[in-house]
């Protein structure tokens, strides 16, 4: 792959937490990309070492727009914190009015949005099934190097786009405790029928807020400093389980506390009579600086200053 294709990329952070000068997960994006075959993407992806997306020229009248999105081992079907900075990168550069906007993935259409300056993109109502097999349960425990029975009520398979296994642990001391046998993450997953593991811990202080850590089955790296599709099943999730209530409410999930790279993505869940509308899913992104775009294996990641952030939920 030449350097050339490479540098056409261009560097957002998303889902930056409070403190816009740290965290969020880096998203290489792609503009007119329809020149890159799927073995330039996949291996530009890699170069680059997180998850990337690729906007193309949409091959229905029905869309406007195509995204395909890749992490450094495979082509995925859709990734929300990606579609969430192209997005923003296309209205930043005038190429986007922020009306809703029907984007071709391969899990589907998903709308982009700009609600009082901030950028949402959409998701159905989540499936939800439990994980009942306890043989399952124990190995999830064994792969977190925790005892079973420091897993808080049910684990669930819950997934808009791709099953997420969920599971609640007592507090947040916990959760950025874990221990993970990364080398047994694929394999168990395989057998949830899942694309990760994505315990959470609700806090304690803020209503309606929830601490999470992703493992992926098989993205190239360990850990994933913030994954909107992941909590936005861990919303419904949360719903099914009566964690947070039924009315039209904003659930927020922070992830990459224990990377070292914070990160805030906010939930928009209707209200249970109009679940059948789905959710939105969004954060602040800023552009991103060349240290942020250091590979998952050295994170913790610390992000430098940048000016440029702005609201994209």
């Amino acid at each position: 792959m030449s350097t050339t294709s490479v540098s056409r990329a261009r560097d957002i952070r998303v889902f930056v937490g409070p403190d816009k000068a740290i965290g969020g997960n880096p998203a290489p994006v792609w503009l007119d990309a329809d020149a890159l075959s799927t073995a330039q993407m996949q291996e530009n992806t890699r170069l680059s070492g997180h998850e990337s997306v690729f906007v193309l020229k949409p091959t229905t009248p029905a869309h406007r727009l195509r995204m395909r999105y890749f992490v450094p081992n495979h082509e995925m079907e859709m990734c929300g914190h990606a579609t969430v900075a192209a997005l923003w990168l296309l209205h930043r550069r005038g190429e986007w009015d922020g009306a809703p906007v029907a984007i071709e993935t391969l899990s589907g259409t998903v709308t982009g949005r700009r609600v009082d300056g901030t950028v949402q993109i959409s998701q159905p109502r989540a499936t939800v099934q439990e994980v009942t097999q306890p043989s399952l349960v124990e190995e999830i425990a064994q792969c977190l190097g925790i005892d079973v029975d420091q897993i808080a009520g049910p684990v669930l398979n819950a997934a808009t786009s791709r099953v997420k296994t969920l599971l609640r642990l007592a507090d947040t001391a916990q959760l950025h405790a874990l221990r993970v046998d990364f080398a047994r993450v694929e394999s168990l997953c395989e057998r949830l029928g899942s694309t990760g593991l994505y315990p959470y811990a609700m806090s304690r202080n803020e209503a309606d807020t929830v601490s999470a850590r992703q493992f992926p089955k098989s993205s190239g790296y360990p850990e994933d400093a913030a994954t909107g599709i992941a909590a936005a099943a861990l919303a419904w999730g949360l719903r099914h389980l009566g964690l947070v209530g039924n009315a039209e409410l904003s659930v927020t999930v922070r992830q990459g506390e224990a990377m070292g790279s914070p990160s805030a993505i906010h939930i928009g869940l209707p209200s249970e009579a109009m679940a059948h509308e789905g959710c939105w899913v969004g954060g602040e992104a800023c552009d991103a600086q060349p240290e942020d775009f250091r590979s998952h294996a050295s994170l913790p990641v610390t992000a430098s200053r940048n000016a440029g952030c702005s609201s994209a939920s």
